[in-house]
This record gives structure tokens, C-alpha cells and sequence, in this order.
């Protein structure tokens, strides 16, 4: 999770900047700066950089998931001036990154930057940006820079930020003297990101298309569609043109559907990310999906208003050619948005608990949806003899209605769930969770197989397959609940074993001893001279859960978290208010300053000014005296984490310090 999944560029960057300033006096990126005003209270801010050659300054716009994106940050905006639109920038080069698995965005050379801006407070004479970026070369240097703007050319006011001694101690107290921290950026390939995320977002859309045409609103549609083409054309191959034309459109609408999001991003490339953590959000998407739910199972019905159907209707008929095919596919995914838009808010759902940029995700699955949707269109068209194979309309469109109402609700719950872990609730503990998840189940499995059902309700052979595989996974989960084998296939899904009503005597992951405060751990890790395993974690961490449950609880790598080091594990979303004698306010380099009122806001800023980065699962190494004994890693398998732990341990035994008796 996070915003900056798989970040693995870290910081010996001071050194590197050191370095090139010893060897060419000039720092890798020169600014400069101009206004230019346009009226008596509107001003354009422009931002140039001229970078030196064989380096890069990342966009304000490169992918979650990849590098640090520049920022911008306006101080004052919105009480003495407002800004008019985003930062716009110049033109950047896109490339692929092996490391991060992403298309990074970004500048060579020169990049320009420019912001209009309109004064609300006739006295404003200045205006300061704090700015954000990195440079990269064979190293990334994370720079922050603050800038001052005279709007009527008179000299700059160097505004001080100022937080009191006490907040200063305890920001230096963030700050930990590492060793060797070069080596974090080392990779041998073992720190690995995604696996191909988009084509299982796609899938899933896929997936969701095919169940969205076994539905009454769209399945009658087929064979009627592909007649009209078939029989209304003066020749056969019109007809299939046409056909293959519709399906195309409905492939078109569906992923211009996804398109908002992506400007959303532009926005702000953490607005549908934050979704993953923010407590409201979670609940209000809970209540949504119950929503969708009651309406599968037929209490309402959702449509959108029939006066949009019937103009799409009547343009289509109206304009004629391929516009008047593209009307009747709009008309399509109109009236058929009671059974689709349930499928498509799980789909939204399902990129929204997903590793990555969310808009790219969530145009991966309305494509594959889009592409699922309007496959029997073009194939029943090529061949038109397979209509007399499909079955006929009936009852069984209601089943999977029903079924779907049951899967929303299974969904629904991870919101809740989310909520409750990074609000600290304690309401959905996992007995709880899996507890309504096999019941649920339960009720899908008695549905499915008329077990309470309407006299004379038919039982077809593949109601009553699904019915035993329904059966079977309530099996699973029974056998989860009452913890007779682990439930990996759902890593993730369910709240860790450790967030439990039987087992409190560890709020650790599996069971293991652990600190979740940096300062109790390294204290007790030079007691005992173990070396120190630094696992930045978060409650809504999909990934997290993951590496616990199917990685950590492999009996080699269990063993060596149990006895050969001591886990610090700090959960950077952690909403829990801190005691009013441990907020304080944090002064990074640049002098922007940051509140810390939380956990997460305390050790999410930890891990980003010591390690550079900002995305979990992150693992670190180090000895107590702070060496880094190896390359960070983050999302991988079994055997490269054992190779992992085993050669940062054997880093440390080759040189152990004791340092307290």
C-alpha cells in the first residue's frame, strides 16, 4: 500500500551530492525563476530548471508505484492568494523502469514549470513554494528547495519557520544515525514489486463482464443485437461489420468510463489511493456495496433515468452509420446499469484494494470487462449458427443475481474491515470477520442448492455444482475459523491472525514477539546483540498480509523471526492519536514543516527521512549499533527472503558488537 509501491531507490544521496559538487562545482539541476504579471491581481509563477546532462528530474505525474513524483507545495494558498489550476509543466519522456515495474515520467535537460495564481490580500508581496523532487542518475538525490516569488520586484522576506526546542529534540530524535546506508540500494533482483498486477485487474474485469452478461438486463440482449445486424443488412458481411463495430463501441464506453479517474490522479496522484486507509472513506464504500448487494437481491432496482436511454435511442436511429452504432451500444450500457453498475462498483472496489495507481488499474478492468461484454456480440456475428446453443432466458438469470448480491456483501466487508483495523475499533476482530463470512457462504450454498427454497424451484446440474463448490469453500473458511489449517488462499482478505478475541496474548503477526516502537526495540536488541528485522507495515496493507501469512510462516523463515532477530514492526497508517507530550512538529532540511499528532504520521515520516521511502511491506537489516547488514527488500518469495535473512545475519555475525551488557 502506500503511495509509492516498490520504491527501492533510497538515499546515500547527500553523499552523491557531495561528491559531484567536489568534481564539477555545480549541483545536478540549476533553478530559476521569473513572474509574470497578467492583471492588476493575477500573476503567472514560472519555474525552470536546467539539469545537467545524464540525469533526470522526475514529473509531478509519474505513476504510484515507481519513483518520487515532484511536488508543490503553495504556501498560503487559499488565504492570501488562490491558485488558478494545477502546475502545468513541459514536456516530458516516458520510459519503462525494470526496477519499479512502471512507465516513469520524467524530465532531461530542462524542465519548466508555471502556475497563474489571483491575490485576495492587496498587501501580498511575495509568495513562497516549498518544492519536492528527485534526481537521479546512477543514484537518487530526494531535494527539497524553497523559493520566494516577488510580485512587484521588491526584495524577498526569507520567512523562518520556527517550532519551539522541544519539538526541534524530538524531530533529531527521528533522525538515526545509519551505517552503511548505501547498501539499501543494492539489488541482486530479490527485491521485487508487482507480478503483472494489470493483467489480473484485467481478468477480473473480464471476469465481471462474463457475469455481467449472464444477467436478465443483458443476456435477452445478445440474441436480438446480433439478428438485427445479421437480418437488417443488405449483405451478410455489413451485417457482421456492423456487429463487430457495436462490440467495439461497448469496449470504447466502457473504458472512457475509467478516464475521470485519471484526471482525478492528475489532481492529485494520491485522491483514489487514499482509499485503501482513509477510515470514511472505507465505511462510506461498506455502505455503498451493501447497497448494490439488496438491489441483486431484488428489494430495488438501480437505473438511471429512462429519458437518457430513450434520446440514445432515438440518436441512434437518427444519425445511422457507424454514430448511430455507437448510440445503440450508449443505449445499451444504459438500460443494462441495473445488473452492471453493482459489478462495476466491485470492480472499482477491487482496483481500489490493489497495489498501484488506481486510475491505470481501474482502466485495466473496465477494459477487460468492456472487451467480456461485447465478445458474443462480434463472435455470435462471425457465427451466428452457435444462437441456437445458447440456453434460454429464464429463472437461472435471477440465480446469478442473487449469487452476485451474495459476493457484494463478502466485498463490502473488507471495507469495513479496513476501517475498523486503522481506526483501532477492535469491532470486526477475524473470528468475527470469517464468522460472517462463512455465514454468507452458508446462505449462498443453501440458495444455491433450494435448501429452504420455493416448492418446485428447479435444480439444474450446474446450480447444484456451484452449490458444492459453495459448500466447499464454506468448508474452508469453518476450517480457518476454528484454525484447523491457515487460510492462504485469502491472505489479506481476512485481519491478521494476531488481531484476534482468543489469541491476545501477541498483537504481533504470528504470534512472534515484537516491538511496534523503534526506540523499545533497539534498546532491547543491544541487550541481547540480535541483529534488528525493521518491518514497515500497515493495518490496510493487502501485500503485508500476504508476506505474513504465506511468506513469514514458512517454517525456515518462522524460526529465524522467532530466534534470530528481533522484529520492530511500524505501521505507518496507524491512526492512533499520540499523547500530547509525544506530538511535536517536525523540521525536514528544507524547513517545511510537518505536524506528527499520530503513529502512522510519526513512523511513516521515519521511514521516509531515514530510508527514503514510503511503501509496505518494507524490510531493513540493520545491527544495533545501526549498519545496515544488506539491501532492503520488499514484496517477494520464499526463497529469496530466506537468502535475504540468512546473508544479512551472516553480515552480522561476521562482525558482532556487543554494545550493553
Amino acid at each position: 500500500m502506500g503511495r509509492l509501491k516498490g520504491v527501492l531507490v533510497v538515499l546515500f544521496g547527500f553523499l552523491a551530492m557531495s561528491a559531484i559538487t567536489a568534481q564539477t562545482d555545480e549541483s545536478p539541476v540549476v533553478w530559476s525563476q521569473e513572474v509574470n504579471q497578467i492583471s492588476d491581481t493575477e500573476f503567472e509563477l514560472v519555474l525552470t530548471a536546467e539539469i545537467m546532462n545524464g540525469w533526470h528530474v522526475y514529473s509531478q505525474h509519474t505513476p504510484p508505484g515507481g519513483p518520487l513524483p515532484t511536488e508543490f507545495t503553495y504556501v498560503g494558498a487559499g488565504e492570501s492568494y488562490e491558485l488558478l489550476g494545477d502546475t502545468e509543466e513541459s514536456e516530458t519522456e516516458t520510459a519503462f523502469s525494470d526496477i519499479f515495474e512502471v512507465d516513469e515520467t520524467f524530465f532531461k535537460n530542462e524542465a519548466r514549470f508555471t502556475q497563474k495564481i489571483r491575490i485576495t490580500d492587496k498587501d501580498l508581496q511575495q509568495v513562497r513554494l516549498d518544492l519536492f523532487y528527485q534526481v537521479c542518475k546512477e543514484v537518487c538525490i530526494p531535494v527539497e528547495e524553497t523559493f520566494y516569488f516577488s510580485l512587484y520586484g521588491q526584495d524577498i522576506v526569507v520567512e523562518e519557520a520556527t517550532i519551539d526546542d522541544r519539538s526541534r529534540a524530538m524531530g533529531q530524535s527521528l533522525n538515526i544515525d545509519l551505517k552503511n546506508q548505501q547498501l539499501l540500494n543494492q539489488s541482486d533482483g530479490e527485491s521485487l514489486g508487482g507480478t503483472g498486477g494489470l493483467w489480473v485487474i484485467f481478468g477480473l474485469g473480464f471476469l465481471g463482464g462474463l457475469l455481467a452478461l449472464l444477467t436478465p438486463c443483458v443476456f435477452p440482449m445478445i440474441p436480438l443485437t446480433v439478428s438485427f445486424f445479421t437480418k437488417h443488412s443488405q449483405k451478410k458481411s455489413k451485417g457482421v461489420i456492423n456487429a463487430l463495430l457495436y462490440g467495439f463501441f461497448i469496449v470504447l464506453i466502457y473504458f472512457l468510463l475509467s478516464l475521470p479517474f485519471h484526471l482525478f490522479d492528475s489532481v492529485d496522484s494520491q485522491i483514489l489511493n487514499t482509499i485503501a486507509t482513509n477510515v470514511w472513506l472505507n465505511v462510506f464504500f461498506f455502505l455503498i456495496f451493501v447497497f448494490f448487494a439488496f438491489s441483486f437481491f431484488g428489494y430495488y432496482e438501480l437505473t438511471l433515468p429512462s429519458s437518457w436511454a430513450n434520446r440514445m435511442d432515438a440518436a441512434s436511429a437518427k444519425v445511422g452509420g457507424g454514430l448511430g452504432i455507437f448510440f445503440m451500444a450508449l443505449t445499451l450500457a444504459i438500460v443494462s446499469f441495473s445488473c452492471t453498475g453493482p459489478i462495476l462498483g466491485g470492480l472499482l472496489g477491487s482496483t481500489a484494494l490493489a497495489e498501484g495507481d488506481v486510475a491505470t488499474n481501474l482502466s485495466a478492468g473496465m477494459l477487460g470487462f468492456g472487451v467480456a461484454l461485447a465478445l458474443p456480440f462480434a463472435l455470435f456475428a462471425l457465427f451466428p449458427a452457435w444462437l441456437n446453443s445458447l440456453p434460454k432466458s429464464g429463472g437461472w438469470m435471477n440465480t446469478v443475481k442473487v449469487v452476485l448480491g451474495f459476493l457484494e456483501l463478502g466485498l463490502a466487508l473488507k471495507f469495513l474491515s479496513n476501517a475498523d483495523l486503522v481506526g483501532n475499533w477492535g469491532l470486526l476482530k477475524r473470528e468475527i470477520f470469517l464468522a460472517i463470512w462463512v455465514a454468507l457462504s452458508l446462505g449462498m450454498t443453501l440458495y444455491l442448492l433450494g435448501v429452504g427454497g420455493t416448492k418446485g424451484q428447479k435444480k439444474s446440474a450446474p446450480r447444484i455444482v456451484f452449490g458444492l463448490v459453495s459448500a466447499a469453500f464454506t468448508l474452508y473458511l469453518l476450517l480457518g475459523l476454528f484454525k484447523v489449517m491457515p487460510l492462504k488462499l485469502l491472505s489479506g482478505f481476512p485481519p491478521p491472525q494476531f488481531y484476534s478475541i482468543v489469541d491476545q496474548e501477541s498483537d504481533c503477526p504470528l504470534g512472534l514477539d515484537c516491538y511496534k516502537d523503534f526506540e523499545e526495540g533497539l534498546a532491547y536488541a543491544k541487550k541481547v546483540n540480535k541483529p534488528i528485522l525493521l518491518d514497515f507495515t500497515g493495518w490496510a496493507c493487502v501485500n503485508c498480509r500476504k508476506m505474513e501469512e504465506n511468506v513469514w510462516s514458512d517454517p525456515a523463515i518462522y524460526e529465524i523471526l522467532n530466534e534470530e532477530v528481533v522484529l520492530i514492526s511500524l505501521y505507518v497508517d496507524d491512526r492512533k492519536e499520540l499523547e500530547e507530550s509525544e506530538k511535536f512538529a517536525y523540521q525536514f532540511d528544507s524547513g517545511r514543516v510537518k505536524e506528527i499528532g499520530t503513529v502512522g504520521q510519526k513512523w511513516g515520516t521515519f521511514q521516509t527521512v531515514n530510508f527514503g521511502a514510503a511503501s509496505q511491506p518494507y524490510y531493513v537489516l540493520m545491527s544495533p549499533s545501526l549498519e545496515i547488514l544488506g539491501p532492503s527488500i520488499q514484496n517477494t518469495n520464499i526463497p529469496d527472503y530466506v537468502d535475504w535473512l540468512q546473508r544479512g545475519i551472516a553480515n552480522f555475525e561476521d562482525a558482532p558488537v556487543v554494545l550493553e551488557d
